[in-house]
C-alpha cells in the first residue's frame, strides 16, 4: 500500500492575509481607484490586527502598486497606472490632439460601459449613477464647477459594468484628462451635457443595452466636438 504523501501545513503570517483581503477587495470592486483608505486606528480595529502587521501589509501593497500615498492618507491606486501615464501628461500639455486620441478611446471603452451597464447594474448601481448626476444638476444650479461630478457619473456608469479592468482603465483616463478640461468645463453648456446624461440614465434603467451605447456614443461625440470647437477658438 502507497502511502499519501503529506505536505506540511504552512501558517500564513497576518501581513499576508491583510494583504490578500484588501488585493480581494481592490479586485471585486469593493475598493475603488482613488479611494481613501481608512486611517491605521482604524483599519487595525476593524481588521483586529497590531500596528505593526498592519504596515508590513500596507507596505507590500504599496510596493506591488495596489495603493499610495497621497497627502499622507494611503488611497487605492489604479490598476491601470504606471509608466504610461506620465509621458501621456507631457503631450497633453503639448498638444490637444492628445485629448481628441482620448476621447476615442473613451468611446470605445464607455460605450461599452453603458451596455453592460444596463445589462449587469444592481439597483444600487443605478441609484449611485442617478445620484452622481443629480449632484451634477446641484452644482450647475449654483454655479460650481461640475468637472468631479461629471466624472464620476462616467465612472459609476462603468462600475456598474461590474468589469474590474475597465473601471481601472477609466479612473486612469479621466485623472489624465482632468487637467486639460478644466477650462473646457467653464465654457462647455452644461444643460445639454446633463440631458445627454439623463437619456443614457434612462437607457440603463430600461436595461436596453444598445440604446444605452448609442446614447453615451451620442454624448461623447457631442463633447468631442464642443472640445474642438473650445481649444479651436483659444
Amino acid at each position: 500500500m502507497v502511502r499519501p504523501k503529506f505536505q506540511p501545513i504552512k501558517q500564513k503570517k497576518i501581513s499576508t492575509k491583510i494583504v490578500e483581503q484588501i488585493k480581494s477587495l481592490i479586485l471585486h470592486g469593493d475598493l475603488r481607484p482613488g479611494e481613501i483608505l481608512p486611517p491605521e486606528r482604524e483599519l487595525m480595529k476593524s481588521l483586529n490586527v497590531s500596528r505593526p502587521s498592519l504596515r508590513e501589509a500596507l507596505n507590500s501593497l504599496r510596493g506591488m502598486g495596489f495603493i499610495e500615498t497621497q497627502r499622507n492618507r494611503t488611497a487605492i491606486k489604479s490598476l491601470a497606472s504606471g509608466r504610461m501615464l506620465e509621458p501621456l501628461h507631457h503631450l497633453l500639455k503639448e498638444d490637444i490632439g492628445t485629448a481628441y486620441n482620448l476621447i476615442e478611446v473613451r468611446k470605445a471603452i464607455e460605450t461599452w460601459n453603458a451596455y453592460l451597464a444596463a445589462e449587469r447594474a444592481t439597483d444600487s448601481d443605478i441609484n449611485r449613477i442617478e445620484e452622481c448626476n443629480s449632484s451634477m444638476k446641484t452644482k450647475m444650479n449654483e454655479g460650481i464647477s461640475v468637472a468631479q461630478e461629471d466624472a464620476d457619473f462616467h465612472l459609476a456608469i462603468s462600475e456598474a459594468g461590474h468589469n474590474i479592468i475597465q473601471t481601472h482603465l477609466m479612473f486612469s483616463i479621466y485623472d489624465i484628462l482632468k487637467e486639460t478640461l478644466k477650462k473646457y468645463y467653464e465654457s462647455m453648456e452644461l444643460l445639454d451635457i446633463y440631458g445627454q446624461h439623463c437619456k443614457v440614465v434612462d437607457a440603463i434603467k430600461k436595461r436596453d443595452g444598445h440604446l444605452a451605447r448609442r446614447r453615451m456614443l451620442e454624448h461623447l461625440e457631442y463633447v468631442e466636438s464642443s472640445l474642438k470647437e473650445f481649444f479651436g477658438s483659444h
